[in-house]
């Protein structure tokens, strides 16, 4: 009869990322594609080269990683399919529909961007803008050089006489006169026009025009005329508005199409680039998201279907944990209280095995009290006799024969007293009571006693309390040590631990005591809590149902895990004082 409730934590156990990890690699990876697929394309128009091997290695990193995770999804997905796994053939259809799903909405998308950016290409290739650039700029220039000579010529035929220079020539934007003392120190003799172009020293001091400097001379040329010896005469031209902007914009449209030329037979790998680094991504994660999508809907049904078995096999314990507020959790904990019930059911039919079984204790009872009557009576009739025939030597045989009596009435004690103590348990006190100085007090008991166990309690929980009988506890406690101090022949190892567990709403304190013994054979394990049955030479048979009686209420349950040679570990739940937030 199993004695606890075995919770499974319905999980995927083949999803090698979870789907909320899943959701927020695809959102990083769609806002860095969003950011970085314009510099990418940008960097390499400006650069004017095309993408290197490297840099196609590094950007296809991300989807190569993803792929890994992918293949290794699938190879276990096919791997469970092929060892015929429950609920694995469900999933491959899942993830198969998925991915079907999944190719349908990308395949066209990617043709119609194969065509869309053909056709851009054979369109811009027909455009021929770079032709057309140079053809701009050339009739740029040409127009350019018309005008500095007709600047040139209003320099040269310049009349002083003019009242406002300015108002001959609106390109004329200022004229000014510099000459240069016995010092050689330059001064500025006459000035005219806009006082944004007045310069305090000449530019230069040949004929002609004056090499440009954008910082001095913005949107304007300068040419210089000696009228007369020792005076230079600087004439500031416009160029037009924002003359310097319009040049670099032609500059910078060329480059441009240069570089889109220069890109021209690497383009494709550059959308291939483009493709696997930011696209494929997306269509992988997809992937790997319908695969722990349709593992976490088969896991509840594969859970269902394992708990389904082992209640056929006789194993009412077994509770599915699910947070799922849906249909499957639903019906996950519809199976549990079918199960609930099942259990309550059997109990109610182990009830009436109880009565039966007491029926016949009390016919054992009797048996093992008959047992040692007869020897008391024996001795008694022996020591009769001898009186009656020679008093005087009832003292060889009186000395053996009332060791025999009070031997046999103390069996007769113990037994009635154990008898006693599994039959009626008196009232208990509950109060909480850490078990961690429970277990500690116990141990004390034995600990000098038995020098060579080692007893380990680094896995006990200090901070756990159970709702208990302090003395009804330490009984179990203490007979559990001596078994396990005889199981191990007095020298050894006997480990403690506990953990919190929840069954439906209650939170429980599972202690483990486990020993490295010789362990408890196949053929005695079911009936190790049966009173009256031992392997002990003058044990009763009773300690054990004791214990699990003692155990039974306080409202907690115990069994047992026992391998021949390896050793026996005994688990209790006990209903802990007080419920202890986060930890379950």
């Amino acid at each position: 009869m199993p004695l606890s409730v075995k919770a499974i934590r319905i999980r995927s156990k083949n999803s090698t990322l979870g789907l909320p990890s899943l959701v927020f690699i695809y959102l990083l990876l769609s806002i860095l594609a969003l950011i970085f697929s314009s510099s990418l394309f940008s960097n390499a128009f400006q650069r004017e080269e095309a993408v290197t091997p490297l840099a196609m290695a590094v950007f296809l990193t991300i989807p190569a990683v993803l792929l890994i995770f992918l293949g290794v999804s699938v190879f276990r997905l096919l791997w469970d399919v092929f060892s015929h796994q429950v609920g694995s053939k469900f999933q491959a259809r899942l993830f198969f529909y998925f991915a079907l799903t999944v190719s349908l909405a990308t395949i066209p998308v990617t043709l119609i961007t194969v065509q869309f950016v053909r056709e851009l290409v054979n369109s811009w290739k027909a455009a021929n803008l770079s032709s057309v650039m140079n053809d701009a700029q050339w009739f740029a220039t040409e127009s350019y050089r018309y005008r500095i000579k007709n600047l040139a010529k209003i320099a040269e035929q310049y009349s002083p006489s003019a009242a406002n220079p300015q108002a001959t020539d609106e390109e004329l934007e200022g004229i000014q006169d510099f000459t240069q003392d016995a010092q050689g120190h330059w001064k500025s003799l006459f000035f005219a026009g806009n006082e944004a172009q007045r310069l305090p020293l000449p530019p230069g001091t040949s004929e002609g025009y004056v090499p440009r400097e954008p910082r001095r001379d913005p949107d304007v040329i300068r040419y210089i005329t000696i009228p007369r010896p020792g005076t230079y005469r600087l004439f500031t031209f416009s160029l037009g508005v924002d003359f310097d902007r319009r040049i670099r914009n032609i500059e910078g449209a060329k480059g441009k199409v240069q570089a889109l030329e220069s890109l021209n037979p690497t383009l494709k790998r550059l959308l291939i680039m483009f493709y696997g680094a930011f696209f494929l991504p997306t269509i992988l994660m997809t992937l790997l998201i319908a695969f722990s999508f349709s593992r976490s809907i088969t896991q509840p049904i594969v859970e269902l279907a394992d708990a389904t078995r082992k209640v056929a096999d006789g194993d009412f314990s077994i509770r599915i944990l699910s947070r799922r507020d849906d249909e499957l959790g639903a019906l996950v904990s519809s199976f549990n209280a079918m199960v609930h019930d099942l259990e309550r059911t059997r109990n109610k039919t182990i009830q009436e095995e109880k009565i039966n079984m007491w029926q016949d204790m009390a016919q054992r009872l009797a048996h093992e009290i008959k047992n040692p009557l007869t020897p008391i009576k024996l001795s008694a009739e022996r020591v009769l006799r001898r009186w009656q025939k020679d008093p005087a030597s009832c003292e060889d045989i009186l000395e053996s024969s009332m060791m025999a009596i009070i031997q046999e009435v103390d069996g007769l004690n113990t037994l009635l007293s154990e008898f006693r103590t599994f039959s009626r348990l008196s009232s208990m006190t509950f109060s909480d009571t850490p078990i961690g100085d429970l277990i500690e007090e116990s141990i004390n008991l034995y600990r000098s006693s038995y020098p060579e166990v080692s007893f380990v309690t680094n896995r006990v929980d200090p901070t756990i309390a159970v709702k208990a009988e302090r003395r009804y506890l330490s009984q179990v406690l203490s007979n559990l040590l001596l078994n396990a101090i005889d199981a191990m022949d007095g020298r050894g190892r006997i480990e403690f631990s506990t953990d919190l567990v929840k069954k439906r709403d209650t939170q429980y304190c599972r202690l483990r005591i486990a020993d490295n013994g010789k362990g408890i054979p196949e053929k005695d394990r079911p009936h190790i809590f049966t009173p009256y049955f031992t392997t002990k030479e003058k044990g009763t048979g009773l300690g054990l149902p004791i214990v699990q009686r003692i155990v039974t209420e306080h409202g907690g349950t115990i069994w047992f895990d026992s391998a021949e040679g390896v050793g026996t570990a005994f688990f209790i739940d006990l209903p802990v004082a007080e419920p202890i937030a986060g930890k379950v």
